[in-house]
């Protein structure tokens, strides 16, 4: 998968959004089904409108989308975004095994010599 190009402030979003509990938990609920902002609300021991933040974080990142459902607000998860993200962790995994196999090179060439 090629990740598109992000800006360091997008991928700053998106890994700040991810970066609390409440709102990976909330990316989890939404990831099983839609949700009303009043659904994800009750299930923690928070008000609405700390809820509603949470939400509007991982709108911002475009982690979920809003939309209106007569008077609710339904948060659904967009599954490109978890894509993106998982790619970048994938670009950044590869990056690390290659530093880790560079060091295995230096670290056998100094047994051998």
């Amino acid at each position: 998968m090629v990740v598109a190009e992000l800006s360091d402030s997008e991928v700053d979003r998106l890994f700040q959004a991810f970066a609390d509990a409440t709102r990976r938990d909330i990316v989890a609920k939404v990831t099983v089904g839609e949700q009303s902002v009043s659904e994800l609300a009750s299930h923690y021991a928070m008000s609405f409108a700390a809820v509603q933040k949470h939400v509007a974080v991982l709108e911002r990142a475009s982690v979920i989308t809003k939309h209106k459902r007569g008077r609710e607000q339904i948060v659904r998860v967009r599954l490109d975004t978890i894509a993106t993200a998982r790619a970048l962790l994938g670009k950044y995994e590869e990056i690390w095994r290659h530093r880790v196999d560079r060091i295995d090179d230096l670290l056998s060439q100094d047994e051998k010599g």
